[in-house]
């Protein structure tokens, strides 16, 4: 074996820590160990044990590595071979064909978080603007988050997640760092072992990380509103509500602390199926604690109520002061710190605000040519779908896999490996990974900027995504500076045009801590127009839809509840293994996460004579799902936990989760709701 080195990286993958990795290179085109940098102040030398197994992904023998027509029908599997010139010269006939009959709206390029790297996933927007194709509304996976946030902060930003070392209560609300971000979890651990801090975590189902917990609430899906008002309703009756702070920093105290006179606990626990007791207990607990960090994750914000529920936990630290403390405060994401002037990338100066926007959640009643769905623009008939897998990954799948097989859509799929979406496609492209391109990178739960560099050849004829919008344009007669530049040279542009150091420069220091410098406890006042938080928010400056939103902090009622009919709650959360679809085909990820399960409660389990390993039907008017049972009394009886972005081929009858989730938007922008849908169930 050769001698190897270990080469700079940084992870791709749609997680808030963006690690900083060292990658060990031993041939011009091979890669072994994947570890954390030990130098970088955040990664601190530890990684997520699926992305320290990556060379079993760039090394897969099932890799795609050369371009595929179809020549079957549709789904049928069936392709041949084609150069990678006469693929992008047919995707770029079909594309003109398609804009001559129907105007350049019926094309609809679509992609999202396969890769966060700002060129390699964004470029596809320049192409987008240039040619005045259907707009995307990015709201799978942020939306409602944002939203709620938004509300009340007025600038995503937040704590520096090192802080966590410094507080004496941690609460992670909506999130499991253990399998989505296990960075957060080597910070709560110094905070335990040098403070003796406690560690509390709100989730409906007993995660890895509520495993470690001091304490877990296990709220009904969709309630995490109820119990932040019962605990701000707590905080401000028994004198831990810090009246001065928010006479400071706050735009109604009094109009709040009104209105949650009858948000009690007693209210909440009917709401939330949570222990009155246990309320007040976390409420003193967290209102004793002044150094008290919340960490928010997406989970809470997939459901209906997202936004409301994001903001009204948002609104703890304001009541509380512990925003004035170090090492207390919240994050929900800080990727409002880096101030990148996407212009080259994205292609900006070229966009046009009358050109339709469709909704990406929605891309199945989009498909499928549901009115509401399409707005006034005409049927899609043309697709590049780059960093996604929406035939698996979005609402309402069976509504996307039966508009992706129409004879009249053309789908052009550029992916690493034969996706769900890709064995619905037309032409599939093969794409480069991580190591194999130039691409810059931000985070949301971390501070740092940082370049990934190309460190080996990619294997076949795989292409970079950035090459692939550039070859189209070219073809399509695309004009725009973007188009001509290297990735290299538009992370270079796009640094010194946002004030930072050139890319020479910052892939020398290898990462950029942005942070310094930054209100991070809105010492200066929150991001807002008044500088004050809004505990009474104005949501139309959020979203379109606001009429309905709670004029304060409130459970806002419109979950998808359980009825005679549907009388269980499910939600879909990640695997630790994966993320999103990506990792299903790594043989050791698969392997460690079984098969696709639907974790019941016992007492649910015995009223259904279901038993460990037998099967259940999963329903509801979208559809079906059969999938095997585990008991489990981590969650409340009526919830239903399956876990995982598996392929659809891995459940028994080739139909997977998101069957059953909905594609209607949750105010006040849309959003995907992925933990808010009501079922049956019943045994096979």
């Amino acid at each position: 074996m050769p001698d190897s080195i270990f080469v700079p990286s940084v992870c791709p993958h749609d997680c808030p820590s963006t690690c900083a990795l060292e990658v060990e290179k031993l041939a011009p085109d091979r890669i072994g160990k994947v570890r954390g940098a030990a130098a970088n102040s955040y990664t601190d030398g530890v990684i997520c044990a699926k992305v320290s197994r990556y060379a079993d992904r760039v090394h897969h023998p099932e890799r795609l590595l050369k371009p595929l027509q179809r020549v079957g029908p549709k789904g049928s599997g069936q392709w041949r071979e084609i150069s990678f010139e006469a693929a992008l010269d047919i995707v770029a006939e079909q594309f003109a064909k398609v804009a001559r009959e129907y105007g350049p709206e019926a094309v609809w390029p679509y992609y999202y978080a396969g890769t966060m790297g700002h060129v390699q996933r964004d470029g596809i927007e320049r192409l987008r603007h240039v040619m005045g194709y259907s707009g995307q509304a990015n709201t799978i996976c942020i939306a409602l988050a944002d939203a709620g946030w938004l509300a009340g902060n007025g600038v995503k930003r937040g704590a520096d997640p090192r802080e966590m070392a410094k507080s004496d209560l941690i609460v992670v609300w909506g999130g499991n760092p253990v399998a989505t971000q296990v960075n957060v979890m080597t910070w709560i651990s110094k905070a335990r072992k040098e403070r003796g801090a406690k560690l509390v975590v709100v989730d409906p189902y007993r995660t890895g990380t509520a495993e470690r917990a001091d304490l877990h609430l296990a709220p009904r899906p969709g309630t995490d509103g109820a119990l932040a008002c019962a605990v701000m309703h707590v905080l401000f009756a028994e004198g831990y509500a810090d009246r001065e702070y928010m006479a400071r920093f706050a735009d109604a105290p009094e109009e709040l602390e009104k209105h949650l006179r009858t948000r009690t606990p007693a209210w909440a626990a009917a709401i939330t199926g949570i222990d009155e007791q246990q309320i007040v207990d976390f409420a003193r607990m967290y209102g004793a604690a002044k150094r008290s960090f919340l960490r928010l994750g997406y989970g809470f914000s997939r459901s209906r109520n997202g936004a409301a529920q994001m903001h009204a936990v948002s609104c703890l630290p304001v009541v509380s002061g512990a925003w004035s403390h170090e090492g207390g405060g919240a994050l929900y994401s800080n990727s409002g710190i880096y101030r990148l002037n996407k212009t080259l990338i994205e292609g900006r100066d070229r966009f046009d605000p009358a050109v339709r926007m469709l909704d990406m959640s929605r891309i199945g009643p989009v498909l499928v040519g549901e009115r509401d769905a399409l707005g006034d623009g005409p049927q899609v008939h043309a697709m590049l779908i780059q960093n996604t897998n929406p035939a698996a990954v979005a609402p309402e799948s069976a509504k996307v896999r039966e508009g992706l097989l129409r004879d009249d859509l053309f789908v052009c799929v550029h992916e690493q490996f034969m996706t769900d979406t890709a064995q619905l496609a037309d032409i599939v492209l093969p794409a480069t990974m991580m190591i194999e391109h130039d691409d810059l990178y931000t985070a949301g739960g971390q501070m740092h900027l940082q370049i990934g560099t190309k460190q080996i050849e990619p294997p076949g004829e795989c292409r970079e995504n950035h090459a692939v919008i550039c070859g189209l344009a070219k073809r399509l007669g695309a004009i725009h500076p973007g188009f001509d530049l290297t990735a290299w040279e538009l992370v270079d542009a796009t640094l010194k045009a946002s004030g930072w150091p050139g890319a020479g420069v910052l892939s020398e220091a290898r990462w950029l801590d942005c942070i310094a410098g930054t209100d991070t406890h809105f010492e200066k006042g929150f991001g807002t127009p008044d500088g004050r938080f809004h505990f009474k928010p104005d949501w139309s400056r959020v979203g379109p839809n606001f009429s309905d939103m709670p004029a304060l902090p409130d459970h806002f009622d419109v979950i998808e509840k359980a009825t005679l009919e549907h009388p269980f709650r499910m939600i879909a959360p990640p695997a630790r293994q994966f993320l999103n679809s990506s990792f299903t085909e790594v043989p050791a990820s698969r392997a460690r996460e079984g098969r696709p399960t639907a974790l019941i409660h016992p007492k649910d389990c015995a009223a259904l004579g279901l038993t460990d390993g037998g099967v259940v039907r999963i329903g509801n008017r979208r559809g079906t799902v059969l999938i095997h049972v585990k008991p489990f009394d981590g969650l409340q009886p009526g919830v239903v936990v399956v876990e995982g972005i598996w392929p659809n081929g891995s459940f028994i009858e080739g139909i997977g989760i998101n069957v059953l989730t909905g594609a209607d938007p949750g105010p006040p922008f849309g959003g995907a709701v992925f933990h808010d849908t009501a079922v049956w169930l019943k045994p096979e």
